[in-house]
């Protein structure tokens, strides 16, 4: 009887194994069978998602070379997918070299279907023609069937985003200065809500890229991306040593002109229905050469660009639910000029070595007065200091403004004084002095600039110029030295500037450009204006 139920143990104990051994076998043949059968349907559902997308899509058309559906984990793969404009399709506007959607399986526990998806290596190109067609085409972005494609990839509503190293390329006019953002990354969680649902902002996210090479940023915060009528977010934004020159080609066609220079910033954004702010704590700008380059045959095109600066400045200024804030900005290691082109004669007056500070500037005036104080050399040695303050609009623009320029050489001035006057000088240095008030759309103030020690006239270096010209800088020179002060050897004059603004809604800073272009520039020869325009009919 030992023996027999010995044996019958033995025998049951084999027999478990069997049966595991079946349905293990079982069950790998079915994960073959859906492996194999997931190939079969790879090529179908490749045709249909192209058709579907292309299909969706309004001015764009879309390739997909290869696409493969997982059944064991319900995700699909896109490789090679291209997007392009179809008015100028080289290049594509969008490559996916590898995107791979599948079920957030971790969300199912929470009873929620949703979906993740990765895209590796990314490129994003857009050039200006591209942009313009954009820009001219009459069916709104909302219209051109961008969700509807989305959603032809994978149907599950993406909860979580992932992207690396991506690359965004701009070209504008010149194609050897792209606009490029590069090793881009992105991560966007609890894009459906599921999580944290009260909150105002429930999802995650951060950015990071490299800009134009040598420029760094970050973006890091939180957003409600089902947000009606459009996402709500909420970052601290961090760039860092942006080069400036790559954006000439843009600036070019608003009559500036920019070379070098780098930009740091450091502040926070909140986007949402009811408040829009942006807030820069800090906000730097360092060694930059920029021009503004007035010309007879740009002039209308000016003006209109002015209108609408008027404009918009005008819609921001004081806006309830829009706060724009530049805590503290720095421009340092400067040289900005302005260039006025006079028939082909070009002259520049600037200031060199210079440095402008900016702090509690906002287009909120009620948060206080902004001040800034500017120093640099004028004309590369006039030393120059200038402060201001802006106080709130409450009554129209509010202002102090002082401006001392000492010891400016006026033989850096010749191309001024040659084309505005028609002479120039050996020896002589220039100064001035201003100090303007503007308050209840008055401005009051003045202007008094000063001409030392003048020389017009040289024998020697005026000996290849015309008699009637030499006799002509001769008698200019006589007048200055008609006029100097006897004590101080100098000459000076005083354009006293008051009266009511021209425009009572005027805005502060139109006022500070409208004085700098006709006041500064029109009395930096007050002395010679009459006497040189009579000389020179008499010539």
């Amino acid at each position: 009887m030992v023996e027999e139920k010995e044996l019958q143990g033995r025998t049951r104990g084999v027999a478990v194994p069997k049966v595991l051994l079946w349905v293990v076998g079982v069950l790998i043949a079915l994960v073959l069978l859906v492996f194999i059968a997931s190939f079969f349907i790879d090529e179908p559902l490749r045709r249909t998602t192209e058709k579907r997308m292309n299909q969706s899509l309004k001015g764009y058309s879309v390739r997909l070379p290869k696409l493969h559906f997982s059944l064991i984990g319900l995700s699909i793969t896109l490789k090679g997918l291209t997007i392009s404009q179809q008015a100028h399709p080289k290049p594509p506007v969008a490559e996916f070299p590898y995107l791979r959607a599948s079920v957030q399986w971790r969300e199912v526990l929470s009873g929620k279907l949703v979906g993740d998806m990765r895209l590796d290596g990314p490129k994003i190109h857009v050039n200006l023609n591209q942009l313009r067609t954009e820009a001219a085409s009459k069916v709104p972005m909302k219209q051109k069937g961008w969700q509807q494609a989305f959603e032809a990839i994978y149907p599950l509503k993406i909860n979580l985003l992932k992207i690396t190293d991506a690359s965004i390329t701009y070209i504008d006019l010149d194609e050897k200065r792209p606009l490029k953002l590069t090793n881009l990354a992105l991560e966007a969680d609890n894009i459906r809500n599921i999580h944290l649902p009260d909150k105002v902002y429930p999802s995650n996210f951060h950015l990071e890229t490299d800009i134009f090479g040598s420029g760094h940023g970050t973006v890091d915060g939180r957003a409600n991306f089902l947000a009606e009528p459009t996402p709500a977010v909420k970052a601290a934004i961090e760039l860092a040593k942006v080069p400036l020159g790559y954006f000439a080609p843009m600036l070019a066609r608003t009559n500036m002109k920019i070379e070098g220079g780098v930009l740091s910033a450091v502040g926070n954004v909140e986007y949402g229905r009811k408040v829009q702010t942006a807030r820069l704590k800090k906000l730097s700008i360092q060694g930059v050469r920029l021009d503004y380059i007035h010309a007879p045959e740009t002039a209308r095109a000016e003006k209109r660009r002015v209108e609408k600066v008027k404009k918009a400045a005008k819609e921001v200024t004081n806006k309830p639910n829009l706060i724009l804030t530049v805590e503290h900005f720095s421009l340092t290691d400067a040289n900005i000029g302005f260039v006025n082109d006079y028939g082909g004669k070009k002259v520049r007056l600037f200031l060199s070595d210079s440095n402008l500070y900016l702090d509690n500037f906002s287009n909120q005036f009620s948060k206080g007065p902004a001040r800034a104080k500017l120093s640099g050399r004028f004309m590369g040695s006039g030393v120059s200091e200038a402060t201001a303050a802006f106080r709130p609009e409450d009554k129209g623009p509010d202002l102090d403004l002082y401006v001392k320029i000492t010891g400016t050489q006026l033989v850096s001035l010749n191309d001024l004084l040659r084309t505005y006057g028609d002479f120039d000088v050996t020896a002589g240095t220039f100064s001035l002095v201003t100090e303007l008030h503007v308050k209840n759309n008055r401005v009051n103030g003045y202007i008094k600039p000063f001409f030392k020690d003048m020389k017009v006239y040289d024998r020697r270096q005026d000996k290849n110029k015309g008699f009637f010209h030499q006799v002509y800088e001769m008698l200019v020179g006589g007048i200055a030295k008609l006029l100097e002060n006897k004590e101080r050897d100098q000459v000076a004059t005083k354009a006293d500037i008051s009266g009511p603004l021209q425009s009572p809604k005027t805005n502060t800073w139109q006022v500070v450009v409208e004085l700098v272009r006709n006041a500064f520039f029109k009395a930096i020869l007050p002395t010679f204006e009459k006497e040189v325009t009579a000389l020179g009919r008499k010539r």
